[in-house]
């Protein structure tokens, strides 16, 4: 399982340990992730996500995975907010 954020794609960064005599040593920062369970209000289910805590924090801000998700742009998203993204436009559009 990769440590990638499904809503925002946020991954692994990659940096040094500087030691008090300046010594370099490669290291990673892995993104805060945790598995939630978030409600699809449109869908009428609930959909479980690894998500990062920054990406948490964002979709409550919006208002929603509904709105968090009609508001990104596709290439921002990971490939399973992808393909809730598509079945809420088709839902949409089945609807109208």
């Amino acid at each position: 399982m990769a440590r990638v954020c499904e809503l925002t794609g946020k991954g692994r960064q990659v940096g040094n340990n500087v030691s008090h005599a300046n010594n370099k040593t490669k290291r990673t920062f892995l993104p805060n992730l945790q598995n939630v369970t978030l409600i699809s209000d449109s869908l009428g289910k609930s959909v479980k996500l690894r998500v990062s805590t920054h990406g948490l924090r964002s979709v409550e801000h919006v208002g929603g995975l509904d709105n968090w998700l009609a508001k990104t742009s596709e290439d921002k998203l990971g490939t399973e907010a992808r393909k809730l993204k598509r079945e809420l436009a088709k839902k949409a559009k089945a609807a109208a």
